[in-house]
């Protein structure tokens, strides 16, 4: 495993954003990327990386020739730095390196082994590529040390300084490109110091395998010595046994006797080389598991587990920044250098046991022993902590309905897992269940098989490895919760209170069979519905514990009472994501006064310290009213990003406003003036109130999906004649006229008229109303009740429509949606009431 990556790779773990792949990725390719070590290279590193980012989309996204050719430039300015002098391969294989010597001025004395130390580091680097996708980029890193060697052998000091202003020349072109931009230095600090660690480790490892080798050269030398002593000893016996001694006989004994002494004092050094080689061994392999402890340690334990908290927090709208891909290549390396330290330890276990006793150390063994343990059990930890789920499955499930998750093992394809292709089953579990799964699993390994609570269909999956991407994954697509066994319910609770989480198991093997490792995954919490009234309260439970679950807790334990800043962040960053459009400090005060249900004067850090409890939140009905806050809110989401979207994201609805703050401000305005408000009585309703004749203020009964999807928001305005400027002053056509629907000129193709349904107000709404307040003792303006007109039939209203032909086709063709519009704002037929707001 090299990090002789495309551009695209790099960019995606350096900026931890998902880069738009273009048709032909190779022609921004040649642009380096590289890890940080200074200030100076952070500003260059930041600048280029939002320059090519930027330009990237532009190609991924646009057709223009303009797009294509700015994205080329920018890398051909790059790559023209070097020119054929210095191939790009070395400057992007062995940038960590390069930036390291040159960054920091050197003296001229040690500038002249900057050649031979360059060499070396190629050397180092083409042994690490190994796998054929690596061998023509290996070739041409040969060939670069060869011309170096040969031109600049003589002269190392001139590559240096080319190497120097080549890296200026770098700094002038992004510069150039870029114009002002802020760093953010930290996070690629952190990632360029990993990289950095990771490949520091690779040549300690690499140089412990050189040790093992002059180790065993050594032994084998004082075996062959050893045998010769003890060869030359035995002639002595011999000489000594076979009869008289002659004159020849104690000369040639003598001999032999300086050649033994001669040979014990070779021998007696080896020795003493040996043990010291040995034990210098030793402490380079432990030196060499203590720093992939803590290698492992920040993948696993900060890179993954970011990873799944922005996993769980994207369930709320939250972008995700980090990328699993990276974090795949950093496992790997991981796999590759744990696994090879391991093989290291084992080899020189089996040395030593094959060695003569003179040569055997005392608790040598038994430190080989332990430090075999200790690296098996990191690469066990980095086996269980990568099987990821990486599509979690819905969150708030429905029974009998289709749904899909997929699970991924980051080191499957480096440690060969697949070549016995692992089966994963995945079963659903109660809250209670992963406690126990959990503690048991942590105080004496994997325990009883957890007591499953539903039955699932189509749960069972082979992993399949994909060789382009080198990922080992399963994905389940047609998975099916048949039916669920509910807990015993205590207090209020309700069963969209009960989360339940969807347990992934597998077994791994690996190296052909020496290591079996059972291992298993939960899902996040899921809440289980069975017809779709329950959805809003499922989703309350969900966003929740999605938004305030703590960092290592028990399954699924959540803090009863968080502060409103916190709660107040949530709430946006779901409209946000669900519309398209930010809430400001006024709409989310709005949101706390409805939460706290009194007016809050105070200021922003006092509002932001208050704490809302869960019953609060979704529990509560709001003051006279049979629904909670969150029921209330869910359904302001679900209209807008329906049906408002568009007139939201422009800013034409006013929507989070107090009625008595909205009668205030509209009657200082000029008749004919509106504004558009989510209605406080009606559950996703928005209501029109505008200043009629005599500036008196009145509301038209809410609009909710089922209006809006028979006739949008932007036509029904453009039918209101009454209807003339939007609060403050501007003329109504000026801003919604886009989103009036075109009319239709032509006779449909079966030769019928297309009605059309027109919005009026009723007869008694004239030029001066002669209009008695409404019978409702808390609204303080009239509420008109509009009607549909066709234009084919004048006098169809709407109670006649719901019962017509025309009707019956639209629930026809979605049947779904009418299905589920009692609860979600649809409000199935029933008569309007002149009093609701």
């Amino acid at each position: 495993m090299t990090f002789d990556l495309h551009l695209t790779d790099r960019l995606k773990w350096l900026s931890n954003v998902a880069v738009p792949t273009s048709k032909n990725p190779s022609s921004l390719s040649c642009v380096l990327f590289t890890p940080i070590k200074t200030p100076q290279q952070i500003f260059t590193l930041a600048k280029l990386k939002a320059l090519v980012l930027n330009q990237y989309v532009a190609v991924g996204q646009s057709s223009t020739a303009t797009s294509r050719e700015s994205a080329k430039g920018i890398a051909h300015r790059v790559r023209a730095i070097y020119g054929d002098h210095f191939p790009i391969e070395v400057r992007h294989c062995l940038a960590t390196w390069i930036e390291s010597r040159i960054w920091t001025p050197e003296p001229e004395e040690q500038q002249r082994y900057f050649v031979e130390e360059l060499i070396q580091e190629i050397h180092t680097n083409t042994e690490l590529m190994l796998s054929p996708e690596m061998f023509v980029t290996k070739m041409k890193l040969i060939e670069a040390a060869k011309i170096f060697r040969m031109q600049y052998g003589h002269a190392p000091h001139e590559l240096y300084t080319y190497m120097r202003r080549c890296l200026a020349m770098e700094v002038d072109v992004i510069q150039n490109a870029m114009g002002p931009y802020v760093a953010q230095p930290q996070t690629e600090r952190k990632y360029s110091e990993l990289i950095t660690g990771l490949q520091n480790v690779r040549q300690k490892v690499n140089m412990a395998s050189e040790e093992i080798r002059s180790l065993q050269a050594n032994i084998e030398s004082f075996s062959l010595q050893y045998h010769e002593c003890l060869k030359n000893k035995g002639h002595i016996n011999y000489l000594q046994q076979s009869g008289p001694m002659t004159n020849d006989r104690r000369e040639l004994e003598a001999c032999l006797r300086v050649q033994i002494e001669e040979m014990e004092r070779k021998l007696n050094a080896l020795v003493a080389q040996i043990n010291q080689s040995q034990m210098e061994l030793v402490d380079h392999m432990k030196e060499n598991i203590t720093i992939l402890r803590q290698l492992q340690s920040q993948v696993l334990d900060e890179e993954l587990i970011k990873w799944k908290r922005e996993q769980q927090l994207s369930g709320n709208g939250v972008p995700m920044q980090s990328n699993l891909n990276t974090i795949q290549e950093w496992c790997e390396l991981l796999a590759d250098l744990i696994w090879s330290t391991r093989q290291q330890v084992n080899n020189v276990a089996r040395i030593n046991s094959k060695t003569i006793v003179e040569l055997r150390q005392p608790h040598l063994v038994e430190m080989l022993d332990e430090m075999s343990k200790q690296v098996t059990s990191l690469l066990s930890t980095l086996v269980t902590s990568t099987f990821v789920i990486e599509k979690q499955p819905p969150q708030v499930m429905k029974t009998n309905t289709r749904f899909t998750a997929t699970v991924r093992l980051l080191v499957g394809g480096q440690l060969n897992v697949h070549m016995t292709p692992p089966r994963v089953t995945v079963v659903i579990i109660s809250e209670q269940q992963a406690q126990l799964l959990l503690k048991s699993d942590s105080q004496s390994g994997r325990g009883k098989q957890p007591v499953e609570c539903g039955d699932i269909l189509n749960n069972s999956g082979c992993m399949e490895y994909q060789p382009t991407s080198r990922q080992l994954s399963v994905s389940f697509r047609n998975m099916q919760l048949r039916k669920i066994k509910r807990a015993e319910k205590k207090g209020t609770e309700s069963v969209m209170d009960e989360k339940l989480t969807l347990l992934f198991q597998s077994e791994f093997n690996v190296g052909g069979g020496e290591l079996v490792f059972q291992v298993w995954t939960l899902s996040l919490p899921v809440v289980v519905i069975v017809h779709g009234n329950q959805e809003p309260h499922g989703w309350a439970t969900v966003t929740w514990d999605n938004a305030f679950s703590p960092p290592g807790r028990i399954p699924f334990a959540v803090p009863d009472k968080v502060t409103w800043g916190q709660l107040a962040e949530t709430l946006r960053i779901k409209f946000c994501s669900a519309t398209g459009g930010d809430l400001s400090e006024d709409n989310l005060r709005f949101l706390a006064e409805k939460i706290f249900r009194t007016s809050l004067p105070m200021n922003t850090m006092e509002l932001n310290a208050m704490t809302v409890s869960w019953t609060q939140f979704c529990k509560d009905a709001l003051p006279e009213r049979n629904f909670t806050f969150w029921e209330w809110f869910y359904m302001v989401v679900k209209v807008t990003r329906d049906y408002l979207r568009t007139l939201w994201c422009d800013r034409l609805i006013m929507g989070f406003i107090q009625k008595k703050q909205a009668e205030e401000m509209l009657a200082k305005c000029p008749p004919g003036t509106f504004l558009l408000r989510f209605s406080d009585s009606e559950l996703g309703g928005i209501t029109i109130a505008w200043v009629g004749e005599g500036n008196e203020v009145f509301s038209l009964q809410p609009f909710t999906s089922r209006d809006l999807m028979l006739r949008s928001l932007a036509d029904r305005i453009l039918d209101l004649a009454q209807l003339q400027f939007l609060y403050p002053n501007v003329a109504k056509d000026d801003v919604f006229s886009k989103y009036y629907t075109k009319p239709e000129n032509e006779m449909l193709k079966n030769g019928y008229v297309k009605p059309v349904l027109v919005t009026t107000l009723p007869p008694y709404m004239s030029p001066s109303p002669s209009y008695a307040h409404s019978p409702d003792s808390h609204r303080n303006t009239p509420s008109v009740h509009n009607s549909y007109f066709s234009a084919s039939t004048p006098a169809q209203t709407e109670s006649s429509f719901m019962d017509s032909e025309l009707f019956e086709q639209i629930r026809a063709f979605e049947p779904d949606g009418f299905d589920d519009f009692d609860f979600y704002g649809g409000n199935m037929p029933k008569k309007p009431a002149l009093n609701k707001m």
